[in-house]
């Protein structure tokens, strides 16, 4: 989910050079690109719905589940860390193969019988090929978008992040439902996908001039400086809360649904969670059309409320509240995480954007794994809906905080 825009506006997709290849460019390449963005991301939910099966049939319980989901933020740490800046030396189609790789060894990770480690090592690599491809994809489609249209095209990446995100359940879920195999034909298919998604790639221009010389290869740098901590701070609480939510869901839901509800269809779990991340996609197209203090306002008062009633359908154990929860929750998130990051990025000295950008979803995916770790203790000592209620109590609050650390906050112009 890292908005690149700032490094490769000014990359040309009509240049060439004699370090470029040829092969597809504009739109065609920018859809190419796209559906290979949409293909990693679904890769990277596909467990989630499968979750109860392996509780089943590997004998852990809801702690080991959220520890394992927990281990795809590792993974997405790690590449923002070692690999931010690599395609911007050796060329963004240089770096989204080895990320679909990546992505194609995981799944096949996952077809590893009864093992727990395959479980962890395949969530690792998952991350991996997730946060090498996020940061270079988008990056990819801004150089690609003709121009006068980098925003569409950065808002494209965004979108397409979100729907991979949230198709993975459903395509997972269908088939655990209603085909053979549900511990592997998921990721058959997955594979599939990923090998003509690496064709596709395979056949574009690089879109940007390819420095020559010697790679110089260093990790991404985090720190915020003094002139955009407030602003920081107040957009990595809110955006927190927010990826808390994510983890919830993507983590905690399916067997919130099963053993509470009642409900063991793996299909339902996935549209569950496609629920919230559809939401997310919205709030962030919606967060595009207004200023960046309106839309972390909206999107945080919204994400209280989404939070709220989260809460109140777990208390109640009713579906349908539930789901309306996730509707708004996953608008809120999506306006509060877009407009935080275009919020940091602009206040940002431009050059050190990246590494402000970089600790800003840092702190984002230590919010989408360690409080979900948390909510699984607390499940195993108090219950899922003590602590789901808990979990969402807090979440409230701290998108609140946000909310109100905004509001007393003197406006300034971007």
């Amino acid at each position: 989910m890292h908005d690149r825009t700032e490094d490769t506006i000014s990359s040309s997709p009509e240049t060439t050079t004699g370090t470029r290849r040829r092969g597809l460019r504009g739109p065609a390449a920018a859809a190419v690109v796209a559906s290979a963005f949409l293909v990693t991301m679904l890769g990277a939910t596909l467990p989630t719905p499968l979750y109860p099966i392996y509780e089943r049939e590997l004998g852990f319980g809801g702690v080991m589940v959220t520890v394992v989901f927990a281990a795809y933020a590792v993974g997405v740490m790690a590449a923002l860390l070692l690999f931010g800046r690599l395609s911007d030396q050796v060329g963004r189609r240089a770096v989204l193969l080895p990320g679909l790789v990546i992505a194609a060894v995981s799944s096949a990770v996952f077809l590893i019988p009864d093992s727990t480690t395959a479980l962890f090592v395949g969530r690792v690599l998952s991350g991996l090929s997730a946060g090498i491809f996020t940061g270079t994809a988008t990056a990819a489609l801004v150089d690609l978008a003709p121009e006068g249209r980098q925003d569409r095209y950065s808002l494209l990446g965004a979108c397409v992040n979100m729907l991979g995100l949230g198709l993975g359940p459903v395509v997972a879920g269908a088939l655990a439902e209603y085909a053979p195999a549900p511990l592997d034909l998921p990721y058959l298919v997955h594979i599939a996908m990923v090998l003509v998604a690496g064709v596709a790639v395979w056949m574009i221009a690089e879109p940007i001039d390819v420095p020559e010389g010697p790679v110089r290869w260093r990790p991404q740098t985090v720190s915020v400086p003094a002139e955009v901590r407030g602003v920081f701070v107040r957009a990595a609480i809110a955006g927190f809360a927010g990826f808390a939510v994510l983890g919830l869901f993507t983590a905690v839901s399916p067997a919130f649904l099963t053993q509470v509800l009642g409900e063991p269809d793996h299909l339902v779990t996935g549209l569950v969670v496609f629920t919230l991340l559809g939401a997310s996609t919205v709030g962030q197209v919606a967060s595009s059309r207004v200023g960046l203090r309106p839309a972390l306002l909206t999107g945080c008062a919204i994400l209280v409320a989404g939070a709220l009633v989260v809460g109140a359908g777990i208390a109640l154990a009713t579906l349908w509240v539930l789901v309306a929860g996730a509707v708004v929750a996953g608008i809120g998130q999506g306006m509060s995480f877009r407009a935080g990051l275009g919020a940091v990025n602009a206040g940002s000295p431009p050059e050190r954007r990246s590494e402000v950008a970089s600790s800003f979803l840092l702190v984002l995916y230590v919010g989408i794994s360690l409080p979900v770790i948390g909510e699984g203790v607390a499940s195993a000592a108090f219950g899922l809906v003590t602590a789901g209620v808990v979990f969402a109590g807090i979440v409230a609050l701290l998108a609140l905080v946000a909310f109100v650390s905004l509001l007393r906050q003197r406006p300034v112009a971007a």
